[in-house]
């Protein structure tokens, strides 16, 4: 908030005719001026404690002072000492006057409640298992508006006053954690467990991407095993209706789609101490052009088959869903009013579809719009499919757009984070990435005060996103926080501020709906081979980018709709 000032000068004439031969002003002439100790005119303090304002003031001689909250004088004096007995915003107006004029100042105080530390550390909820013999680390996520304090207790035992801590498990058991952090408000504590286990009792866990794939005959698709813990010295051997294909280390198999129909892929992991297997199926559909979808006139895209945000501030913001189904609604009805749709931090998707197929002209086949402008460009990943099996289901192959990041050593083309729902109300959204990172999507109450940022038609207490990971590129052009710019990427990304295929020249300075256009034909492959698609029937744009511009927030594609560029050529 800005200070706002308001200059009454009243001046007493006692004739038309002024004397000039005096250089000096007199003091008691002249109406009075304030200035605040604070040129921003906010103050913060504590509940409990007292804050000093303690003005300057010029031609104040024989003037009167009155400070005022809602019409209420609560001090005459030149210095408020404002007692902060509740939490609360206050607007105080301070009126100073003398016989010449008076000048006024409102200022606002802003009085917190009392705020130990926010701590987070993901996964202590469910606790942990490592091997005997094997270390871990663990890297607490800690909010403080002031110093802070930290101490690590092992069964009681004091063991760290570090943030971070590596914990050797030379012993078998179970250990019992504690993690505190602390500042002049209080101290927050975290406790959990940690399971030491001998190479037999260790617990073995991995997951799929799905358990059924549909694909063209004469495509290949790659199948990943994901997320594994305690496998340690894994062997995997993969089988196609009962012969072996493939066996050893790796933990992907590409399946080549040779022969039309149901086939059985079944994968095994095997390593000194247990055994574990899955089995999954393979459709390998008719070929390509069997499903094709000819007519439909409308170049919009006419169903949102999927709305799956990372949190965001923007997320549950004035509308309320507690399913799937009732958040493609809500976006679904945006996108035909025009109306942005927001997909929160890094890895949040939309899928839509289409009364018909687009086709792959060769040239420009959609367009996507978003609101970037110079200096502001949230880069979203699009990715297309066709409907292999013909049940008009996004339940197909998806293939990458290729943008100018694509295979750069910076561009992480298989990243995953996964996001915490918060304990409490207006607490940031907490994450962890496949990489070894973590972070947190910042609350913005002063611009979005919704409880939660975490999507509220989620069940589970964390999910996780998958995608490809463009650099950031933000940047805090100020030095001191006020000022952020995202710069654009050459080309191939939604929402994005780009010089080759935004078709226009302006620098959309009102920050309005904007189309990218992309061409079906830099669909690639999982190992960036071109998909050599004729139609696509699905499209899905995702946010590109784990990042943060300060006070502004997490970067966040915005889409405001998807269409068939070739109807609107």
């Amino acid at each position: 908030m800005m200070i706002r000032m308001k200059k009454i000068l009243i001046f007493i004439v006692a004739a038309a005719w002024l004397p000039v031969s005096s250089c000096k002003e007199d003091p008691a002439a002249l109406a009075p001026e304030i200035h605040l100790d604070n040129e921003t005119g906010i103050y913060a303090v504590k509940e409990g404690e007292t804050l000093v304002i303690e003005p300057s003031f010029r031609n104040a001689g024989n003037a009167s002072y009155s400070w005022a909250i809602d019409g209420e004088v609560i001090c005459s004096e030149p210095v408020l000492s404002f007692y902060a007995e509740n939490s609360g915003r206050y607007y105080v107006v301070l009126t100073v006057m003398n016989e010449a004029g008076m000048d006024e100042a409102e200022i606002r105080i802003d009085v917190h409640e009392l705020m130990p530390p926010s701590v987070f550390i993901p996964g202590s909820d469910e606790g942990f298992t490592i091997l005997q013999g094997s270390s871990m680390e663990f890297s607490p996520v800690v909010e403080s508006s002031s110093d802070v304090s930290f101490l690590w207790s092992v069964d009681g035992r004091n063991v760290c006053e570090s943030l971070e801590y590596v914990f050797v498990g030379e012993e078998t058991g179970d250990y019992g954690f504690r993690f505190e952090a602390s500042n002049e408000d209080g101290t927050t504590a975290v406790e959990f467990t940690v399971s030491v286990k001998s190479p037999d009792d260790a617990d073995f866990s991995w997951t799929f991407e799905k358990e059924a794939y549909n694909v063209s005959k004469g495509r290949r698709i790659l199948i990943r095993i994901l997320d594994v813990e305690n496998a340690f010295d894994a062997e995997y051997v993969w089988t196609v209706d009962g012969g072996k294909v493939q066996e050893g280390s790796s933990m992907e198999y590409v399946f080549n789609a040779s022969q039309e129909g149901v086939h059985e892929v079944m994968v095994r992991m095997r390593n000194s101490y247990i055994e574990a297997t899955k089995k999954l199926t393979v459709n390998v559909c008719p070929e390509e052009g069997t499903y094709y979808r000819s007519g439909g006139g409308r170049p919009a895209c006419n169903k949102v088959f999927e709305f799956l945000p990372a949190p965001g501030q923007f997320v549950n913001e004035n509308y309320d869903a507690s399913t799937m189904e009732q958040a493609c609604a809500y976006a679904g009805q945006r996108l035909a009013q025009s109306q942005y749709v927001s997909l929160g931090g890094f890895g949040g998707y939309i899928v839509v579809g289409f009364d018909h197929s687009i086709d792959n002209d060769g040239g420009y086949n959609i367009a996507v719009a978003g609101n970037a402008f110079d200096g502001s460009s949230e880069p979203g990943i699009v990715w297309v499919m066709q409907d292999e099996n013909g049940d008009g289901l996004p339940n197909d192959t998806w293939y990458e757009l290729k943008g100018s990041e694509y295979g750069k050593a910076e561009t992480i083309q298989d990243y995953a984070v996964t996001y915490y729902r918060p304990s409490s109300p207006a607490m940031p959204v907490a994450w962890e990435d496949n990489r070894g990172g973590s972070g947190v999507i910042d609350h913005l109450g002063s611009f979005h005060s919704q409880d939660y940022y975490y999507p509220q038609w989620i069940v589970q207490d964390s999910y996780t996103l998958r995608g490809t990971c463009l650099k950031a590129r933000n940047y805090d052009s100020s030095g001191n926080g006020t000022y952020w710019v995202n710069p654009p990427y050459d080309w191939g990304y939604a929402d994005n501020f780009s010089s080759v295929d935004r078709l226009v020249e302006d620098d959309n300075s009102d920050a309005s709906a904007a189309d990218n256009h992309f061409r079906i034909s830099d669909a690639v492959t999982f190992d960036g081979e071109p998909a050599g698609l004729a139609y696509v029937d699905f499209v899905k744009v995702q946010t590109g980018v784990n990042s943060k511009s300060g006070w502004t927030g997490e970067l966040s594609t915005e889409v405001f709709g998807v269409r068939d560029y070739n109807l609107e050529k």
